[in-house]
């Protein structure tokens, strides 16, 4: 299954957690040294909703970021959906 946002077409996103060693100049060392970069995957906030739409009188299963949800709330259900293409 896709790790996709319906409505904002928000997915996965890959990067890097850089490992430093060391001790920080402040407290008297003389650096901290990058010493590797380990790939990383970076998951959406996804969330499965059952949304209810006044307008057509019936219940729609998406799946959708939680950013998206908060644009439900202020745009409303009918339009969001319909604008996506999912109505």
């Amino acid at each position: 299954m896709a790790k996709i946002c319906e409505i904002t077409g928000v997915g996965v996103t890959r990067g890097h957690h850089i490992h430093r060693s060391g001790k920080a100049k402040k407290e008297g060392g003389i650096g901290r040294h990058i010493t590797k970069r380990v790939k990383r995957v970076i998951l959406p906030n996804l969330r499965k909703k059952r949304i209810f739409i006044p307008e057509l009188n019936k219940f729609v299963d998406v799946k959708l970021t939680a950013r998206a949800l908060k644009t439900l709330d202020k745009n409303g259900a009918y339009a969001t959906l319909k604008k996506a293409g999912l109505i």
